[in-house]
């Protein structure tokens, strides 16, 4: 789990007691769930395909740099 995934667990107050005794387990779901809504969040940033292609290669290139940009906030690689 990222340091940054971690605080905003801290943060939301969740309550991961109920994933089980092990520490191990809880922290992946957590993980799995962070990194499932990161994969969205990239998702919903994608390019239309059909676009004019002036305007995908403006999409295109707004959509590299946000991805990156959510990826390094997260701690998250590509």
């Amino acid at each position: 789990m990222t340091p940054r995934i971690r605080e905003l667990v801290q943060q939301s107050r969740i309550d991961v007691y109920g994933l089980g005794r092990d520490h191990a387990t809880w922290e992946a779901a957590v993980d799995r769930f962070a990194q499932s809504l990161i994969q969205e969040c990239l998702l919903a940033l994608e390019p239309d395909p059909m676009a004019a292609e002036i305007d995908y290669a403006v999409e295109e290139k707004f959509y590299r740099r946000s991805a990156k940009k959510i990826q390094q906030h997260f701690g998250v690689e590509e």
